[in-house]
């Protein structure tokens, strides 16, 4: 009976595979692969400082479930696996750089002590409008792309640009991606032939996925990642149908104020002729009458 292997694609699995103290070895040739790929040397170590334990609860929200790591000259890297859309994602992401840039230094501390910090997003759904599954950001000037500071690096992954690429022979990152996109075990030979640490998050993908209690946490994991997916999702369709309800009010409003009767404005705007009667009261010092408005004016004899 073929092995039903678990999503690497799921925060807790990925962290499981590239961010335990026993696999620092396959984060390492992960992060040399996407360095190299940007141009940049590789690296010669790292240090996990947040690796995984069996305190991260993937029932619990508070887990932190992405990979932090240090280089030998002090780089700070973050990695974090997104298999939802979470909206927002330049913002985020933004945000929690700022944090591990900015929680370096103690208060009174010298900002020549600052290290540069990488970001890493692993999403699984298309982010930015172009075709490449891995981007590169950095603050330079728009005219002459001078850098201000190289302090600030973002790479973005986007899984869902993977499709159109067959299963390469020469390695490299986009090697890993398709494994975490979840290729056919069929191609694993394949990629692992000029990634050779491949087969060891292969072989850890395959032992966590036959393992119980393991499947019952991943399992948990993903019903949380679905009903936060969902919230956010149904967050996002409110939002949009108060927009648009306000947009119908306000269309109302000011046929209301031109004296256009509430039955056309009815079919115009698509709300009731009783909603549109409920916003009469709310025209600024006008009444409304029939097609007339006459409007209040107070004068002093």
């Amino acid at each position: 009976m073929k092995l039903e292997l678990l999503d690497a694609r799921n925060d807790f699995i990925f962290k499981k595979i590239f961010g335990s103290d026993s696999n620092k070895d396959v984060l390492l040739a992960f992060l040399n692969s996407t360095f190299m790929e940007a141009g940049e040397p590789p690296l010669t170590e790292i240090t996990l400082m947040n690796p995984y334990t069996d305190k991260n609860d993937p029932k619990d929200k508070q887990s932190i479930l992405d990979i932090k790591a240090k280089t030998a000259e002090g780089k700070l890297i973050n990695i974090e696996m997104q298999l939802f859309n979470p909206y927002n994602m330049e913002k985020r992401t933004l945000f929690y750089w700022s944090g591990m840039y900015f929680h370096q230094i103690k208060e009174g501390g010298n900002y020549s002590e600052l290290k540069k910090c990488v970001t890493i997003n692993i999403l699984n759904y298309s982010f930015l409008p172009n075709d490449r599954y891995h981007n590169v950001f950095h603050l330079r000037e728009d005219h002459t792309l001078i850098p201000l500071i190289d302090d600030i690096e973002v790479h973005v992954m986007e899984l869902s640009k993977l499709e159109e690429y067959e299963v390469p022979m020469g390695g490299g990152l986009v090697n890993w991606l398709l494994f975490l996109r979840g290729v056919e075990q069929t191609n694993w030979e394949a990629l692992t032939v000029n990634e050779p640490m491949l087969k060891k998050a292969m072989d850890t993908l395959e032992f966590l996925s036959q393992d119980t209690q393991t499947r019952m946490e991943y399992d948990a994991r993903l019903k949380f990642l679905r009903d936060e997916a969902s919230r956010v999702e149904g967050a996002k369709a409110e939002g949009v149908a108060i927009g648009e309800a306000k947009g119908k009010e306000e269309m109302a409003r000011e046929l209301l104020t031109l004296g256009v009767d509430v039955s056309v404005i009815a079919k115009a705007s698509g709300l009731s002729e009783r909603e549109i009667n409920s916003l009469k009261p709310l025209l600024p010092n006008a009444f409304v009458y029939g097609k007339l408005i006459v409007y209040s004016l107070s004068y002093r004899l």
